[in-house]
This record gives C-alpha cells, sequence and structure tokens, in this order.
C-alpha cells in the first residue's frame, strides 16, 4: 500500500487542515514562508477559505485537491495557502468582503486568488475541476490566471490595487446623525414585509433559523406592545421545529433549509446555532408562557451537551453534514429501514407523522431527483395529527416518543458525521450565555455546571502567558490571538453566568474581560471596536464591522455588554463607550436595519428604561429561590440582575459600590428595584418585584 506524503499542513491543530495534509497539492497554513516564497519564486498566491463541516468544501476537495493533475497546476503555478474560516475569522472577512465587492456574493468554499502581498485581484466560491454549464473549471482556469500573471500583470496589479483600497475606504458618515427609536420601527417594519407568514421565516429559500431576528422581535413586542413581533416569531420557531431543520431523534438544529418550508436542510449542526436558537426559544417562553419553546430549548441542550460537549470543558465546533461521503447519510431513512427498526403499527404512525415516502421525500440539491430517502419532517403539528386520528395528544405523543427512543437507538448504530473538535472562545461564549440563560429559566443546575465549566476552560486554558485570551484549544493546546468576538461573547456568557449563580469572580471576569477589550480593540476616533486587536497580525485592512452574519455582531454585542455592565457596576465610562460603539454604526443602521438587528437590541437596552435589580438574602434559601424564580419567569430584557448574599462574603460590593447600604429587611430576601434611574421602596415581596418592573418595561 503506498504511503501519501503529507504536506505542511499536518503540523496544524485544525481539523479542516489536517484533512487536507495529504492532498498532493503543496499546501501552506497562512504565514509568512508562504508569502516569502510566493515574492522570491515571483508567483501569485492560490489562497482557498473553507471549514470542516462544509459540504461544498468537500466536494471541492475530492473533485480537485486530491486529483494529481490539478495538483500539478497549481504547485506549478501558485503558492497554495489553505485556511481554516473558522480559526481565522479575521481573514475570512477580509476576503469574504473582496469575493462580494468582486463577484456580488459570497460563501463557502471561498477561492481567491493574492499578490504576494496578500492583495486580491481574482474571487470565485465554489470552482469545479472541469468547464460545464457556464462555470469555469480550475483546469481552466489556472492556465488564464497563470497567463494573465505573465503577460498583462499591470492590469491584475492594478485591480489588485483597486480593490484594497475599497477595502480601506470609511463608510459613509454623517456627522450628528445618531440612532433612535425610528430605526428600530424601520427594522421592525421591513421583517413586517419579508415575513413568509404561511412557512415562517423571511424572504424565500434557502432559509436560515437567524435567531438574532427573534430577539430583536420579542423586544419590539416589549417595548411597544405590538403583538407581531410575537407572532412572527412563534410561526417560525414551530415551523423550524416540525421541519426537517430540526433533528427530531437526537435533537438540535441542522445549519439550514434548502427550501421554504424548512423541511430539506443542510445537514451540518454549528454550536452557534445551538446556543442562538436555544436563547431564542427561551425567551420566547418567557414572553409567551408556553412550555413548547421551554421544551424546544431542552432538546437542544439535551443534544449539545451528549454530542458536543468536550470532557475537559468547554463545547466543539460542530458535526459534519457528510458521513461515508455521503450528505446527510446517517439522517436520512428508507421506509424499509424504519420497518426493520419499528413494530408495524410504530411504523405506520412514524411514516404519517413524518410525512416517510416510499420513494423518498429528499432531493438531491443539485438534480431535485427523489433519492428514495426520507429526511424526518412534520408537514403539520402532532394536535392536527391526533384530532384526525381521534386520539389524546398525550397519547400520541407518548406512543411518538417510543418510536423516537427505538429510531435514535438504531441510528447510534451508524457511522457518524465527523466532529471537528476544536475549541473556540467566541462560539462557547454563546453556549455559555445560552446554559447559563437556561439554568436561570427553566430552574436546570445541570446546564450551569456545564456553562461553569465552559468558562473555566476558556478563562484557565485558553490564554497566554501574558494573560491573553486565546482564539482556539485542540488537543491541550491554545492558539491564535483572540478576536473581538472572543472577548465579546465570552464577557456575555460570564455576565449570563453571573445572574444564574451571582458568583462575584465572573462579573469580576466579565468586567476585567471588558476592559481589555476596550483597551486593545477600540476605535478611539470613530467609536466601536476593530476585529483585530491593536497589536494583532497585519491585513490590507484592519476591519469594523456592525452587521450581523450567522453570529450577531460583535460590536453589538460588545456595546450590549458594555451598557449591562454600567448598569451592574455603576461605571458611567463604559455607558459611554458602549454608547459610542452604538453610534458609530448609526449611518450604516439607518440605512439597513435589519441588518443590524443585535446592534438595535442593545439600543433598544441603551434607550431604556432599564432597570437594575438586587436581591439581598440568603444565597439558596426558599425566600430567595422564591424571589428569583419570579424575576426570571417574564420576558424583561431591560433589567439587570445583582445578588448581594447575606453574611461574610461581600465582594459583591467591591464591584459594585451602589450595593453596600442594601440589607435584608427583617431577615427576608429582599429585592431593590431602580429603574429609569429612579430607586423604588425595598420590597420582599415577589409579585410586587414584577408589577414595578412590568410598569418600568411598559408596551405589552
Amino acid at each position: 500500500m503506498k504511503v501519501k506524503k503529507k504536506n505542511r499542513l499536518a503540523f496544524e491543530k485544525s481539523p479542516y487542515l489536517l484533512e487536507h495534509a495529504e492532498n498532493p497539492v503543496d499546501w501552506y497554513p497562512w504565514g509568512e514562508e508562504a508569502f516569502t516564497r510566493a515574492e522570491r519564486e515571483d508567483k501569485p498566491v492560490f489562497l482557498s477559505i473553507g471549514y470542516s463541516t462544509c459540504h461544498w468544501c468537500h466536494v471541492m476537495a475530492a473533485e480537485s485537491f486530491e486529483d494529481e493533475e490539478v495538483a500539478r497546476l497549481l504547485n506549478a503555478t501558485f503558492v497554495p495557502i489553505k485556511v481554516d474560516r473558522e480559526e481565522r475569522p479575521d481573514l475570512d472577512a477580509v476576503y469574504m468582503a473582496v469575493a462580494q465587492m468582486m463577484t456580488g456574493s459570497g460563501g463557502w468554499p471561498l477561492t481567491v486568488f493574492l499578490t504576494p502581498d496578500k492583495k486580491p485581484f481574482f474571487a470565485a466560491t465554489y470552482i469545479p475541476k472541469e468547464s460545464r454549464f457556464g462555470r469555469i473549471g480550475i483546469l481552466d482556469l489556472i492556465p488564464r490566471i497563470g497567463h494573465l500573471w505573465k503577460n498583462e500583470r499591470a492590469m491584475l496589479l492594478s485591480s489588485a490595487e483597486e480593490v484594497a483600497s475599497a477595502l480601506r475606504r470609511p463608510p459613509p458618515e454623517v456627522p450628528g446623525l445618531r440612532l433612535e427609536e425610528a430605526t428600530i420601527k424601520a427594522a421592525y417594519q421591513g421583517l413586517v414585509a419579508r415575513f413568509d407568514a404561511a412557512n415562517g421565516g423571511f424572504g424565500g429559500a434557502p432559509k436560515f433559523p437567524s435567531p438574532t431576528t427573534f430577539l430583536f422581535l420579542l423586544r419590539h413586542w416589549r417595548r411597544t406592545g405590538d403583538p407581531g413581533g410575537v407572532q412572527m416569531t412563534e410561526v417560525t420557531l414551530r415551523a423550524m421545529r416540525r421541519g426537517g431543520i430540526f433533528d427530531h431523534l437526537g435533537g438540535g438544529f441542522h445549519r439550514y433549509s434548502t427550501d421554504l418550508h424548512w423541511r430539506l436542510p443542510h445537514f451540518e449542526k454549528m454550536l452557534y446555532d445551538q446556543a442562538m436558537i436555544s436563547l431564542a426559544c427561551l425567551e420566547a417562553h418567557q414572553a409567551t408562557g408556553k412550555a413548547e419553546y421551554a421544551t424546544i430549548a431542552r432538546e437542544v441542550f439535551d443534544y449539545l451537551l451528549r454530542d458536543l460537549a468536550a470532557p475537559e470543558g468547554g463545547f466543539y465546533s460542530a458535526e459534519d453534514a457528510d458521513s461515508e461521503g455521503e450528505e446527510g447519510r446517517f439522517y436520512l431513512w428508507t421506509l424499509p429501514e424504519v420497518r426493520a427498526v419499528l413494530d408495524p403499527d410504530e411504523a405506520e404512525l412514524a411514516a404519517r407523522i413524518f410525512h416517510l415516502q416510499e420513494e423518498g421525500n429528499f432531493r438531491e440539491e443539485a438534480t431535485g431527483r427523489l433519492t428514495g430517502k426520507n429526511v424526518l419532517a412534520m408537514k403539520i403539528p402532532l394536535e392536527d395529527h391526533a384530532r384526525e386520528m381521534g386520539i389524546p395528544v398525550g397519547d400520541l405523543r407518548e406512543w411518538l416518543e417510543a418510536a423516537r427512543e427505538k429510531l435514535f437507538a438504531a441510528r447510534e448504530g451508524r457511522a457518524r458525521p465527523k466532529k471537528d473538535d476544536k475549541i473556540l472562545a467566541d462560539w462557547n461564549g454563546l453556549a455559555i450565555a445560552a446554559l447559563a440563560r437556561g439554568a436561570q429559566v427553566l430552574g436546570d443546575r445541570r446546564l450551569e455546571e456545564a456553562a461553569d465549566r465552559a468558562a473555566d476552560l476558556v478563562l484557565h486554558r485558553m490564554r497566554d502567558e501574558r494573560g491573553r485570551l486565546l482564539h482556539r484549544y485542540r488537543g491541550g493546546d491554545a492558539g491564535i490571538l483572540g478576536n473581538l468576538d472572543d472577548y465579546a461573547n465570552m464577557v456575555w456568557g460570564l455576565l449570563e453566568l453571573y445572574e444564574a449563580g451571582f458568583r462575584p469572580e465572573r462579573l469580576e471576569a466579565a468586567l476585567a474581560l471588558a476592559r481589555d477589550m476596550v483597551e486593545r480593540f477600540r476605535d478611539r476616533d470613530g467609536g466601536g471596536f476593530f476585529f483585530t486587536p491593536e497589536d494583532g497580525e497585519e491585513l490590507i485592512v484592519r476591519r469594523k464591522d456592525g452587521h450581523d452574519g450567522a453570529l450577531p455582531a460583535g460590536n453589538a454585542v460588545a456595546a450590549f455588554n458594555l451598557l449591562r455592565l454600567a448598569r451592574m457596576t455603576g461605571d458611567p465610562e463604559l455607558e459611554v463607550i458602549g454608547s459610542e460603539g452604538l453610534q458609530a454604526f448609526a449611518a450604516q443602521a439607518r440605512g439597513s436595519p435589519s441588518a443590524f438587528l443585535h446592534l438595535l437590541s442593545a439600543l433598544d437596552f441603551a434607550l431604556g428604561p432599564s432597570s437594575e435589580v438586587v436581591v439581598v438574602g440568603e444565597a439558596g434559601s426558599p425566600e430567595t429561590a422564591e424571589m428569583l424564580k419570579a424575576l426570571r419567569s417574564r420576558f424583561l430584557p431591560r433589567k439587570v440582575v445583582l445578588g448581594r448574599p447575606v453574611g461574610e462574603d461581600q465582594r459583591i460590593v467591591e464591584l459594585a459600590g451602589f450595593t453596600a447600604e442594601m440589607e435584608a429587611l427583617e431577615g427576608r430576601t429582599t429585592a431593590y428595584v431602580c429603574s429609569g434611574r429612579v430607586c423604588r421602596q425595598p420590597t420582599t415581596d415577589p409579585a410586587a418585584v414584577l408589577k414595578l418592573l412590568e410598569e418600568a418595561a411598559g408596551g405589552s
């Protein structure tokens, strides 16, 4: 058996880069060695950016990067560089902006041709091996680029300089323009116009979960009383839960749906989707009082703790869409496979509920052809099935659960999709925030414990020798200087973790990270924060973005955190910096408000009225538990809560000096409520506390 020669990627930590370590392509990781060689040999750079759970990245790798003919051409013409976008989101953001500028669209795999000084002159996404259907193949493209580099280089260099200059050009600023409530209203109206009332979600296919939309819509309802925000959230969450985008056997959500109805997914599962969707479900549960949204959050958390939790603490990044070389193989079922696992009545029930067909209900994305396989998805709610069948919905749910358990056990015997087992600080920050909020809302101690373990891993094992946050951890090794999202999302997670257990060290850690973030990332001239630290690697542009992508914008999270910390600690400087962070994107957000929804959620908090609640009482006592249960039962997004224990541990006073004189009245758990910068009479009655907060929240 011939042993494959490995390239330089064999020494990397990224699972995605390691997948390409045996390619015949002479890959380099991103670094000076590659660019020095490009300059020395007078070659352009072939930059390929992807990630381990990207289906079309796998397709391009199998077609081209594992092909000897393509590799010979690439190696002769370019210095090839492979980048994991999840390890290097700074590079991905820069060169994705290039692709969108050059082609009007973007996505992965991302292919960019660079000069030896890192300036791009050509960009594309997936490139087939051979030209077909009007799309140029890599075998034809490489010689063309090589010819242009040798014979028309001046044109390429001019193009590269134009692109680099355009990237560096700051967005237009309007002096004195500010974000106001009118922008929140405009964003809401834009969502109403795009809402798919029949199927849930916004716009056409493909459909992404976009949970920051739900967080915004629920805040709009809370502010205005307009029920539309809750209705759009409910319709979409229910449609997603019924659809194939939800894993009906193992829990958790797939990345996105290729169709309008949420039925046919791309099967990769991402940590950040689980975190953000569960947060949206928890808030929907608080806003509506309906248990079904708490159930969805629990199902997501069960998946998270079972399949993505790392033994040392923290959470892995993702699970692949493919297994055994086929997209969705792990998740899809033929009817004979279902019948082999279930008894006849159960199989008939499963086929009815999940719309399973002999010819299959899952179509190949490229051809639209039915495959004979089925994705589990409900066309109508379980209650409708029960009504049609004339049986109680509780009985139907019980029977379905028995069938689900059998199918899940059988599926566990299949070859699993690959797991991307790197641990990222930013995605773990979101997971910590979701789990800690889940602990608060659901009263589930195991969620707080999981969040605590993840926070400890990041804080204690993902730091460099100077104590600075690092982005990636894998196999006992932490590396890559932390970016804005790492700091912002970890602060968010720590704030939620503090409110879950009121451990002062969590608030202290959040405050320290936030101040470090301000020191290293702040744009002192224009407000807001750069994605990379001031001493980070010099790229062709230092980006500062406020719009949301698959994740909420780091600038939005950072501003939100600072505003919350200002309320929790009484530090007005944090509020000033947070407010500047919001206003830095005023012109952009007013021009395209629906792209800045998390920033507008932060604006909702800034506009207020916000409330500060200090609970003074014996930690763990029934009275304190009752007070906290009341505070956590309602959707009151413009409040912060601090715990001041009765006894010797008064570290919270050092962090929030305004709590110093607050005492338990008559030895009973007491809540001190301040709203709109006005403090109310302290009370020991949970119902009175809720009444004060509801009055302050207004709207609904």
